[in-house]
């Protein structure tokens, strides 16, 4: 997560509540969580399976939980988050918003993240003349899945997607800063 504070990609006008103080709850929140680990001498396992997660009032507002009483520095650590989409690192705000380029989400940014920085693979860059997605999610006529459906019919891309898209489809519930959600930004 590092430098996420400097991540500028996000539309402010489609997503309002990106303001400072989302971003530097986002920013705080796996600092916490790890801390905790640590401190507490927890399972590194709990850095991806753990039920439970650390939020300020901003935070848990982002993810819908129940309202915390308190300013934007009271943090309390919230068990069974899994009835919230979250628990662990990689359902957390900052993970999503960090992978993701600001009018969509991105299954390949997420994935290719999961499989070089969790599992440590290596995978090369793509080639020069790979074809780019639609910037904006709200004017795809197919959802994402579809797409990269599509682009993985071409052999020479599917030999790299298929090490790593289905790790980030799994994250499709979730949109450009790590909100929930059941449909995309086009409604599919």
């Amino acid at each position: 997560f590092r430098r996420f504070e400097e991540i500028n990609t996000v539309d402010h006008d489609r997503f309002p509540s990106f303001n400072n103080d989302l971003r530097k709850a986002m920013f705080e929140e796996p600092v916490r969580y790890i801390e905790d680990t640590m401190r507490n001498g927890r399972s590194v396992l709990d850095l991806l399976y753990g039920n439970y997660t650390f939020v300020n009032p901003v935070l848990a507002k982002h993810y819908g939980m129940p309202d915390i009483a308190g300013g934007n520095e009271t943090w309390v650590r919230v068990d069974n988050a899994n009835q919230y989409g979250r628990g662990g690192v990689l359902p957390m705000a900052a993970f999503l918003t960090q992978n993701a380029p600001g009018l969509r989400t991105s299954p390949v940014k997420r994935g290719y993240w999961v499989v070089k920085r969790v599992l440590g693979e290596v995978i090369p860059p793509p080639p020069p003349n790979v074809p780019e997605l639609p910037h904006d999610e709200a004017k795809m006529d197919l959802p994402l899945r579809a797409m990269l459906e599509r682009h993985r019919s071409n052999p020479t891309c599917a030999a790299c997607h298929a090490r790593f898209d289905s790790f980030g489809l799994a994250f499709e519930g979730y949109g450009p800063i790590g909100e929930k959600r059941t449909t995309d930004l086009a409604g599919h």
